[in-house]
């Protein structure tokens, strides 16, 4: 079956950085747009940035542009998400999703950023 594994999430301080990465199996990884979506406590989901299949483009919110890239490795099955400059407001639970709409997604890992 499909699945998204998300990993690196902890608790930094305001101005501080993680890289998130997914690990996806059972289904060709190369031949799907990737997204990250993420969602605060007591908000609904956002979509926060997605990549083609190849990797040639990207995509952001308004929210992280200019702080976060977005980048996969094919050859790996694992999609990243380099998120520099984090504020408060990045506090959210992330999750990897399939295609940019996102027909699966993994169950999350938690990023907490506070003072």
């Amino acid at each position: 079956e499909v699945q998204l594994v998300e990993s690196g999430g902890g608790m930094v301080h305001p101005g501080g950085s993680l890289r998130l990465s997914c690990a996806a199996s059972g289904f060709t990884f190369s031949s799907y747009d990737m997204s990250w979506v993420r969602q605060a406590p007591g908000k609904g989901p956002e979509w926060v940035s997605g990549i083609n299949s190849v990797g040639g483009s990207s995509y952001y919110a308004d929210s992280v542009k200019g702080r976060f890239t977005i980048a996969r490795d094919n050859a790996k099955n694992t999609l990243y998400l380099q998120m520099n400059s984090l504020k408060l407001e990045d506090t959210a639970l992330y999750y990897c999703a399939r295609a940019l709409r996102g027909d699966y997604w993994g169950q999350g890992t938690q990023v907490t950023v506070s003072s």
